[in-house]
């Protein structure tokens, strides 16, 4: 499988992580109307998941604008009652919470001091909170929650200095630490739209007499498909007739042009087959989003969601996951890491089996709720159930403002971006990354691991990007051994440790997706049972422990002989530097060095990419598999 197909134009294209929310971003200078275009440019960026929308246009030496909390249709509801006056200048967004709540208050776009400014923005910045601090001692009145108002502030200041809005920009970037993608207009020049990217997506829309900016080609792909794609740290400035590109130092600079040879629905997908495939190659992204914003300048753990005192953890005396599906998976590898690093007893049960069972709550028992979308019926159902026994609930969940987080004590929001797949992918990956957090977070304010050592797991956790992308890189082997599989009808997965939970999932994804017979087994049980299921040829995919854990490694690899010696056909994941596991393996699949606790983040990529790949050589719809819903909103 090459990795995913492309057009000419990206032949030496492969994907890299690119931090930021999911926001859409649409910008526009030209004839038409720009409240169309920048409607149309919002509405065709919905895939990406969002919860409030904005537009702002440059008039008679003002900003015209209006921002509705919810969807499109309701921002262009409020614009059909009060128009807003014409405008061939114009920015426009929809915004996935992160500073502040999906509020008409905190949705884009954000004013400077004056109104002078207005900017929209994608991404996190991480020292919002000491240039607010800066900005109030100044007198500035900030009426939302955002770091988004707080950059519109700085830039407005700035362009009193300089009097131009690019300069402005260049200087108020280099005050801004994080990742972000800033697109402004000035109500005193109607001839630009200026944007800023640092590690957060952000491409130019090269028309004729009119030019566009969008976080993707799908927000103007209606009217070019010439295009532009910038550097880090670089500044555009877009006139009708022109494009400029600095750094944020002012130097000239150059982006990258390219021909969209696909179609709307082929952009959205980003040139990939299926939604799936393009989430699964954005996980480097998506763990390096749930990653980011996540500690304070001195390097202890934040997370500002957790909504509950430090002494308030303190008295948890017990942790029960509660999740379905591949979520419940991304719990049961959570209850190793949280038992290891907080010494909490820690239990995961699926949601739809919890309330049934009568199950002792108290009001020291913490219950995490583990759902993508927040609407899970299942789990909503045990959370209610939990806060009448009067424990405490904090959610896990992908999407902003849904019910589970709403009902929630506390939540952590893994920020992965719309999943549009059916079967989860990056939805599973952030869950894990999150419930790392959580570990670690407990065990700071608990005082169950020291600073050193949690900054050395925050430091691992933050170089899992680049080793799943590494993986990515790798893909045609696994769509080599897709093809040499395609008539199997049976495949076993074999685990030990969190390898046990990567093993549930793997056969999962290929249930889900392959619709053939697959099996996730610890790997001790063999003995006890489902060794009986082993004949010749019969593909058994099997995760070896870390090298650190030599004991664990030497039990898996006597259950890989013992499959092996009955005619099992053995795809063995393995450490790289692992040699000795060759002799074990009819197919090696080399892993990233990691330690224990984080290794399924890397082992379960190419367990995705397997199941991707059987699934489409076998010409099933990847996207929508029989049968299945991508939320299951009944109990």
């Amino acid at each position: 499988m090459a990795p995913p197909t492309r057009l000419t134009s990206y032949a030496d294209w492969s994907p890299r992580p690119r931090l930021g929310s999911m926001c859409g971003i649409v910008g526009y200078v030209g004839p038409k109307q720009a409240q169309n275009v920048v409607i149309d440019g919002l509405r065709r960026l919905e895939y990406r998941g969002y919860d409030s929308a904005g537009v702002a246009l440059v008039v008679d030496g003002q900003i015209s604008f209006d921002k509705r909390a919810g969807k499109l249709a309701n921002l262009e509801k409020a614009i059909a009652e009060r128009p807003l006056p014409a405008s061939t200048t114009g920015i426009g967004h929809t915004r996935w919470a992160t500073h502040g709540g999906p509020t008409d208050a905190n949705a884009h776009p954000h004013l400077g001091q004056t109104g002078r400014v207005a900017m929209v923005h994608n991404g996190i910045i991480e020292n919002f909170a000491t240039l607010r601090a800066r900005l109030e001692m100044a007198g500035h009145e900030l009426r939302s929650e955002t770091d988004t108002e707080v950059a519109a502030h700085i830039l407005e200041a700035e362009l009193d200095k300089f009097g131009d809005l690019t300069s402005a920009m260049q200087a108020a970037c280099r005050q801004l630490e994080g990742a972000f993608t800033l697109v402004a207009v000035d109500a005193q020049d109607p001839t630009k739209v200026v944007a800023a990217r640092r590690n957060s997506p952000l491409v130019v829309g090269l028309g004729d007499g009119e030019n566009f900016l969008g976080s993707d080609v799908a927000a103007f792909i209606e009217h070019t498909r010439d295009a532009l794609e910038l550097g880090q740290d670089q500044v555009v400035t877009i006139t009708r007739d022109a494009v400029e590109v600095t750094t944020f130092d002012g130097a000239p600079a150059q982006g990258r042009r390219y021909h969209v040879d696909w179609d709307l629905s082929a952009a959205e997908k980003d040139g990939f087959d299926w939604f799936m495939r393009k989430e699964i190659f954005e996980q480097p992204r998506a763990i390096a989003d749930a990653l980011l914003g996540r500690h304070a300048q001195d390097g202890r753990l934040q997370l500002d969601e957790v909504r509950m005192s430090d002494d308030e953890l303190r008295t948890i005396d017990k942790i029960i996951i509660v999740a379905c599906g591949t979520a419940f998976y991304a719990g049961l590898v959570a209850k190793y890491a949280i038992e290891h690093w907080t010494r909490i007893p820690c239990e995961v049960e699926l949601s739809h089996e919890f309330r049934y069972r009568d199950p002792i709550l108290t009001r020291s028992t913490l219950v995490v709720a583990v759902s993508q979308s927040g609407e899970t019926a299942d789990t909503l159902m045990a959370i209610r159930h939990a806060r009448e026994q009067r424990a405490k609930v904090l959610a896990i969940c992908n999407t902003n403002g849904s019910t589970i987080p709403r009902e929630s004590d506390a939540v952590i929001y893994t920020h992965a971006g719309p999943e549009i797949g059916v079967a989860s992918t990056k939805g599973f990956m952030t869950q894990l990354v999150a419930a790392y957090l959580l570990g670690l977070y407990l065990a700071q304010v608990r005082g169950t691991m020291y600073g050193e050592e949690i900054g050395a797991v925050i430091r691992e956790l933050g170089e899992a990007p680049d080793q799943v992308q590494r993986l990515l890189d790798e893909a045609p082997a696994i769509s080599d051994l897709a093809a040499d599989m395609r008539e199997a009808r049976s495949v076993l997965f074999l685990g030990r440790h969190v390898g046990f939970p990567v093993a549930l999932e793997g056969a999962l994804k290929l249930k889900e997706l392959a619709y053939i017979h697959a099996e996730g087994f610890a790997a001790g049980e063999l003995k006890h049972g489902p060794i009986a299921l082993i004949e010749e040829g019969l593909p058994v995919f099997c995760v070896v422990p870390p090298g650190g854990r030599g004991q664990l490694r030497d039990k898996m690899i006597s259950a890989i002989q013992e499959v092996r010696a009955r005619g099992a056909r053995t795809i063995v994941l393995a450490e790289d530097g692992d040699e000795a596991i060759a002799a074990y393996a009819d197919v090696v699949v080399r892993l990233p060095k990691v330690s224990t606790l984080l290794q399924p983040l890397v082992a379960v990529v190419p367990l995705q990419l397997f199941a991707c790949e059987l699934a489409s050589l076998m010409g099933h719809d990847v996207d929508q598999p029989r049968n299945l819903a991508k939320s299951v909103t009944v109990e």
